[in-house]
């Protein structure tokens, strides 16, 4: 966390808040767009934003043509600069403004970086563009021609060039750098070499008119920039006011971080737009760290990279409680829009499914044996085969479905498996694995068989072992695979029994599926109409059963509709898989911090989220967390994750696809660790950082 900065501001967690401006432009009138570039500058300010972007030459207007050789429009414009150095005393965000600039008997196209009464730099546009209706070179010379490394402003001496890094000293990871509108279209854009330098967030001051399809041009060149460079991109466009003459312009301003879009100005508004967003640069600077190539492209360049020249500055942070902007996804595996989430589930199953053909084809095997226990994840492991069976061409009846009920087996989940295995049309058997049980703890003299209701972990894992070891002699048997069931969020928490329990099979399509998305997966295959009639209300019920082991017998509780629930809840011990899978995505996938994945947690999962929910999520399911219950089931996660308790069952799992970018925890792809390490120092972060509310 940043010093000094309280718990609930997105600045005690890596984040800054950006904005891009497009003020109405007066052209060749700059003591007008000064007014109005202070005031948006004001405006970002009072939203707590940390730096303001505006377009390129805005400070004269764009579309001047020949009047930027006029020696009052160039006066007007240094005047205004100067005012704006004098008026930004009192604002705390860093404003990045355009206007020509003269040096030695040349005149170039520039950005100004202005900060609390000082000029950081000068930076001239390195690429003109000189075609089509551009024709900038009448005008201004390239930054190659720049003869000088800095200029003298009224006694300051201001660094000149489009090398420059401006880095915040007290804020981490905040270091930005910019360039000129025609810059981005360049193969290789002067930013790339910044980004390589350090520079996290990357601005580009623009003037770029419109023309029909111009504007998905640009935001595929500003994501592209922002996703090869790992960093965030703010581009502000010149908008009303340029000159209609021959061209129109529509003040196109967006923000991306790492290719993602974040925010946008209304295009084509007759007033003043103003876009912010915050910027997760801790987020950046991981994925740096875990793209390797990033590295290997600086060195590459390193004669490019060595003449970036850092410009330090300090920076005062917002006080107080600042809330992010957008919080993040309450399920970061499964979108809260619908059209994305569609997408995502079916492509989801097309992993999945061709991964198992792939496996059967490669084996020779054209059999499957699935244990059948009418919760989740079996239900999703047998969805997949029976589509992998159809995809084949192959009969749903290849496909050997056992359910073994145990001691503590419901009659509900007992029923969900025969009737979902039924109306699949797989082949289905039922095998009670109470007999085998009793003669093993009967072997290892454990107090139940003796009549005495002991209901340990011993008694719990014979029964999961006898389940797995009877599917592994019925794959002998039938000359079959048997197909794993196991998730994503039980590998992370250690839910699983080592070995011949559920941990083991053949090939696992759940391997890197989370709770989550099964539950959403399953979902989709409801409301896509392809499960048919007879499964719709069987997969209603599983979703609506409490999750459980069903290991340990006893009365349990009255559910919602009255019916017994299970003795054992698998939420009540290992915590909320809503919670899980957000911990499991933010601390695998990013490796943040505990204090920062519980800020995240809470803005998105707190009583005052505005994070949306997905529409095909029923309202009982839809629970908020306070800042207390995060923090417990966070450290429960913790516990759970880096003890060594779990690591040992994650570094021998099966085989199976990876199906998400939120990544596997598979030892031969995304995750590698020691299996004896301790939680401790993450333990501690948490308790020291993470207050109770």
């Amino acid at each position: 966390m940043t010093r000094g900065v309280p718990f609930h501001s997105i600045y005690a967690h890596d984040f800054v808040r950006v904005a891009v401006a497009v003020p109405e432009v007066a052209l060749a009138n700059p003591a007008a767009n000064l007014r109005q570039t202070l005031a948006l500058a004001r405006r970002a300010a009072q939203q707590q934003a940390v730096l303001v972007v505006f377009p390129e030459l805005g400070l004269t207007g764009y579309s001047l043509d020949d009047l930027f050789q006029q020696e009052v429009v160039l006066g007007r414009a240094a005047d205004a600069l100067l005012e704006l150095r004098s008026a930004s005393t009192d604002l705390d965000p860093v404003l990045v403004v355009g206007l020509p600039w003269r040096c030695q008997g040349r005149l170039f196209n520039c950005a100004a970086v202005v900060h609390r009464g000082r000029i950081l730099g000068l930076i001239p546009k390195t690429y003109l563009p000189n075609y089509r209706e551009f024709y900038e070179k009448r005008q201004f010379c390239p930054a190659a021609a720049a003869p000088a490394a800095a200029v003298e402003i009224e006694g300051e001496r201001v660094p000149f060039g489009n090398h420059l890094l401006f880095r915040a000293v007290t804020v981490p990871h905040f270091a930005f750098a910019v360039e000129i509108c025609e810059d981005l279209w360049s193969p290789i854009p002067p930013s790339t070499f910044a980004a390589l330098a350090g520079a996290t967030v990357l601005v580009n001051l623009s003037a770029s008119n419109i023309t029909i399809g111009k504007a998905e041009y640009r935001r595929a060149l500003a994501a592209s920039q922002s996703g090869r460079c790992l960093a965030g991109y703010l581009y502000a466009a010149a908008g009303f006011g340029e000159s209609t003459t021959d061209l129109a312009w529509d003040g196109h301003g967006m923000i991306f971080e790492n290719g993602r879009l974040v925010a946008e100005t209304t295009r084509f508004a007759p007033q003043a737009e103003l876009a912010l967003a915050d910027l997760d640069l801790g987020r950046l600077v991981q994925e740096r760290l875990r793209v390797t190539s990033f590295a290997d492209t600086a060195v590459a360049h390193q004669s490019q990279v060595g003449c970036v020249q850092e410009v330090a500055f300090e920076l005062a942070l917002p006080r107080g409680r600042v809330p992010l902007l957008r919080p993040p996804e309450r399920f970061p595996y499964v979108p809260s829009d619908p059209a994305q989430r569609h997408r995502r589930c079916e492509e989801a199953y097309h992993i999945q499914v061709t991964g198992l053909q792939r496996r059967l084809c490669s084996t020779g095997y054209d059999t499957l044996v699935v244990g059948v226990s009418g919760g989740l994840d079996s239900t999703q492991a047998l969805l997949v085969a029976a589509k992998t069976m159809d995809r084949m061409g192959l009969p749903r009846s290849q496909i050997r479905g056992y359910t073994m009920p145990g001691f503590a087996t419901s009659r509900r989940t007992h029923h969900n498996a025969l009737a979902l295995m039924k109306a699949l049309g797989v082949h289905a058997e039922e095998i009670d694995i109470r007999p085998a049980c009793r003669q093993m703890l009967k072997d290892l003299r454990h107090p139940f068989a003796q009549g005495q209701p002991v209901y340990d972990l011993t008694f719990e894992n014979v029964q999961a072992g006898e389940r797995t070891s009877h599917l592994f002699r019925l794959a002998n048997q039938h000359r079959a695979l048997v197909l794993g069931t196991g998730d994503l969020s039980e590998l992370a928490l250690g839910w699983c029994t080592y070995g011949v329990g559920d941990h083991m099979s053949h090939y696992n399509v759940n391997a890197s599926v989370p709770k989550t998305l099964i539950q959403h997966l399953i979902r989709w295959v409801l409301a896509t109409g392809q499960c048919g009639e007879a499964a719709a209300p069987v997969l209603r019920s599983i979703l609506d059963t409490e999750i459980s082991p069903e290991l340990v017998p006893g009365a349990g509780r009255r559910g919602r509709a009255g019916e017994r629930q299970p003795a054992q809840s698998t939420e009540s011990i290992i915590g909320p898989f809503d919670l899980q899978d957000f911990h499991t995505y933010y601390v695998t996938r990013f490796g943040f911090r505990p204090s920062k994945v519980a800020f995240l947690a809470h803005q998105a999962w707190g009583e005052a989220s505005p994070s949306p929910w997905p529409d095909d999520l029923p309202a009982a399911h839809r629970h908020v967390y306070d800042l207390a219950t995060i923090k417990k089931w966070l450290r429960v996660f913790l516990q759970r994750f880096f003890g060594s308790s779990s690591q040992f069952k994650r570094s021998c799992v099966p085989n199976g696809p990876k199906v998400g970018s939120g990544g596997s925890l598979s030892p031969r792809g995304d995750w590698r660790a020691p299996s004896d390490a301790e939680a401790t120092a993450w333990l501690e972060e948490l308790e020291e950082n993470v207050p109770d509310r």
